[in-house]
């Protein structure tokens, strides 16, 4: 059978009983980079063969997992930390585990959303999980956007180089009140848990940079519906808005109009992007 096995996200005390007695026993370890599992593997003195399984070779080498299960082989899949396939290697080899009709078995662990998601004080009887935001900026503020009246709390996987781009293109399709919680380094030494309205997180980072160094989760308060939110577009907020345009980016011509009716932005931006 195929064990999908979570391993620690930083903190090496949170590992299962369970996850060192499936490693232990298993034949094989499929790997997502066998360098980093074999420090796991010497931590807990577990000398388990590996062979690596990662983006760039999963295809290729989930015909040879399979084969190998079917001549009476146990294999364990790791990824570097967290939960298997949680954006990580494993979902094809999975998949296919299943369609040729091979027992998969998950095992509880560690996740880096949900350990995010748990310590942030945002709703959590409904959420999404999206991974990482696209790394370019036109991808990126285009998925946000579909994102703009979702109302389940937002989890995202975030690299510190992007960071600050991925929080100001928030500020500017959310909302500077959309309220955002940064999770960094979960679970390690300089583990931090911050919470503010995303133009005032931002403000936060950048007085410091290693309030943004290391793995970063960022959790997104989910759209909430206010009666402003649903307050009917008048003909002089068009003709404002329009006149704007006329000489004032589109960014700014919606930033200047909502101040001067009291209108959301996320909402005159809808509304000027149907236009």
């Amino acid at each position: 059978m195929l064990y999908v096995v979570p391993t620690p996200i930083g903190n090496l005390d949170d590992i299962t009983l369970r996850a060192l007695k499936v490693l232990n026993e298993v034949d094989l370890i499929a790997a997502e980079d066998t360098r980093h599992t074999s420090l796991l593997l010497r931590h807990f003195d577990i000398n388990t063969g590996m062979i690596s399984l990662h983006i760039h070779n999963e295809h290729q080498k989930t015909y040879q997992i399979i084969s190998q299960i079917k001549d009476g082989k146990n294999i364990a899949l790791v990824s570097n930390s967290g939960t298997p396939l949680i954006n990580d290697p494993g979902y094809f080899l999975v998949k296919y585990c299943r369609l040729a009709g091979i027992r998969v078995v998950p095992l509880p662990g560690p996740c880096a959303a949900i350990t995010a998601l748990s310590s942030s004080g945002l709703a959590v009887n409904r959420f999404c999980f999206e991974g990482f935001l696209p790394a370019k900026k036109k991808n990126r503020q285009s998925l946000l956007r579909k994102l703009i009246e979702e109302p389940r709390t937002l989890i995202f996987f975030e690299s510190p180089h992007r960071l600050l781009d991925t929080l100001l293109d928030m500020v500017f399709i959310l909302g500077v009140d959309r309220y955002v919680v940064l999770a960094r380094e979960l679970t390690k030494i300089w583990e931090s848990i911050h919470g503010l309205p995303v133009g005032e997180l931002l403000e936060w980072i950048k007085f410091n940079k290693n309030r943004y160094r290391g793995e970063i989760v960022l959790v997104v308060e989910g759209y909430k519906i206010s009666k402003k939110n649903h307050k009917a577009i008048s003909n002089d907020v068009k003709k404002t808005l329009a006149l704007l345009q006329q000489s004032l980016s589109f960014k700014q011509s919606i930033v200047i109009t909502a101040k001067i009716y009291g209108i959301k932005k996320n909402y005159l931006y809808k509304y000027a992007l149907e236009q």
